[in-house]
C-alpha cells in the first residue's frame, strides 16, 4: 500500500487465505527514496518519468573578451631605432667601433674613448633592451584575424585592431581566425524518423564570437563543433533521400538550434547546420533500392490497371447505347472479359 511517499509489505497468504481468521502480522513501514537532485534535495512533484534536463557546458564566468592594451607601431620603431643609437652612442664612448667605421670618422671616433667599463656595460645592456622590447613588440593585424594575449597563464586581453602595432613582447599570443567561416565535413551517420541509417554531409556556417573563451575556454574550438555536430546528429531524424522542402528545412533548423546552444558558452557563433547530401548507408542502400524499384512498378500496373478499365467500361457503353449489340449479363461479362485481356496485351505489347 502506497500513501504519502510510504509503503507498506503484505504478506503473501493474505492474498491466498483460507482461514477465516488469519492470526495479526505486524506491517513494517518502508520509505520510498526520491530522486535527489544535482544540490542533494529532492524536488517536490517530480515523477519516476521525468527526464533530468541535459546538462549546459559552462565555462570561466569572468573568461569574457576584453580589448588589449596596445601601443601605435610607431611607438616601437622609435624605441627600437633609439636602442641601436645608444648601442652605436656606447661604442664610440668606449673606443670600439667597427674599424670601417672608425677610419670613416677619423680622429672624431678616438676623442671620447673610455674603454669598457661598467658604466659602458650598463649603457650597453639598457640600449639593447630598448632594442629588442622596441622591435620584438612589433606586430602587425589583419582584417578577419585577433591576438589573445596571455602572460603567464593569465588572460590579458584581445587585439582586433589591423595595421601596425606594438604588443607587450612578454605577452603569449595566440592567432584567431574570426571571419565567417564554413565546414564541410565527411559523410557522418545519421537516422531518419523510421530508424533507417543514412550518411550526411553536413555544411556548417560559424564563426568566432569571443576569442578568449574559443582559445582559453577549450583545447580545440574546431574539433569542439565537429563533436558538437554529430551529437545533434543523434539527437535530430534528418530527411531521408526524395522528402519534401517542408521536412529538410525542419531538420535543418532543429540540427542549427542544437549545434548553437551547445557551442554558444565556447565562443563559437554557428548561423546554419544545412545537410547538402542524403543519402543511405551501404548496408541498407540495396534494399531501399528494391523497395522503391517495386514502388514504381506497383505504380505503374495500378495505372495500367485503371486505364485499361476506363477504356472496357467506355467501350460496352457505347455498343450498348448505339444499339449495336444487344447483350445479356452472360454475354456482357464475357465481352468485358475478352476486352479486358485484349488492352492488357495491346499494352504490355506497347510498354518498355
Amino acid at each position: 500500500m502506497i500513501h504519502t511517499g510510504s509503503t507498506t509489505e503484505i504478506p503473501v497468504h493474505l492474498l491466498f487465505r483460507d482461514a477465516p481468521e488469519p492470526a495479526p502480522v505486524r506491517l513494517r513501514p518502508a520509505v520510498v527514496a526520491r530522486r535527489a537532485d544535482a544540490d542533494g534535495k529532492v524536488p517536490r512533484g517530480q515523477g519516476a518519468g521525468q527526464r533530468a534536463r541535459s546538462a549546459v557546458p559552462r565555462v570561466d564566468p569572468e573568461l569574457v573578451e576584453r580589448p588589449a592594451r596596445v601601443l601605435p607601431g610607431l611607438v616601437g620603431v622609435l624605441a627600437g631605432v633609439c636602442g641601436v643609437a645608444g648601442c652605436a652612442v656606447t661604442s664610440w664612448w668606449a673606443g670600439v667601433l667597427p674599424p670601417p667605421v672608425a677610419q670613416a670618422l677619423g680622429p672624431a671616433a678616438h676623442a671620447g674613448a673610455a674603454g669598457l667599463g661598467p658604466a659602458q656595460w650598463a649603457a650597453y645592456a639598457g640600449a639593447g633592451v630598448l632594442g629588442l622590447f622596441g622591435f620584438g613588440g612589433l606586430a602587425r593585424g589583419r582584417t578577419g584575424r585577433a591576438w589573445v594575449l596571455d602572460l603567464f597563464g593569465r588572460y590579458r586581453g584581445t587585439v582586433r585592431r589591423t595595421g601596425l602595432m606594438w604588443i607587450n613582447p612578454l605577452l603569449l599570443r595566440r592567432r584567431v581566425d574570426v571571419r565567417l567561416r564554413h565546414w564541410r565535413g565527411e559523410p557522418l551517420r545519421a537516422a531518419d524518423r523510421s530508424g533507417v541509417a543514412l550518411r550526411v554531409t553536413l555544411l556548417v556556417v560559424w564563426r568566432v564570437r569571443d576569442t578568449a573563451r574559443a582559445a582559453l575556454g577549450v583545447e580545440d574550438h574546431e574539433a569542439y563543433l565537429r563533436a558538437c555536430v554529430e551529437a545533434a546528429l543523434v539527437r535530430v531524424p534528418v530527411a531521408a533521400p526524395g522528402a519534401g522542402q517542408g521536412a529538410v528545412e525542419a531538420a535543418q533548423d532543429a540540427l542549427t538550434r542544437l549545434v548553437a546552444a551547445d557551442t554558444a558558452p565556447v565562443g563559437l557563433e554557428v548561423f546554419a547546420v544545412r545537410p547538402v547530401r542524403v543519402e543511405y548507408a551501404p548496408e541498407v542502400a540495396a534494399a531501399m533500392h528494391r523497395r522503391r524499384i517495386a514502388a514504381l512498378d506497383a505504380q505503374h500496373r495500378a495505372s495500367v490497371l485503371g486505364s485499361v478499365v476506363d477504356s472496357v467500361e467506355d467501350t460496352v457503353t457505347r455498343l450498348t447505347m448505339r444499339g449495336l449489340v444487344e447483350l445479356d449479363d452472360y454475354e456482357r461479362k464475357v465481352l468485358v472479359k475478352d476486352l479486358t485481356v485484349a488492352f492488357c496485351a495491346g499494352r504490355g505489347e506497347a510498354g518498355p
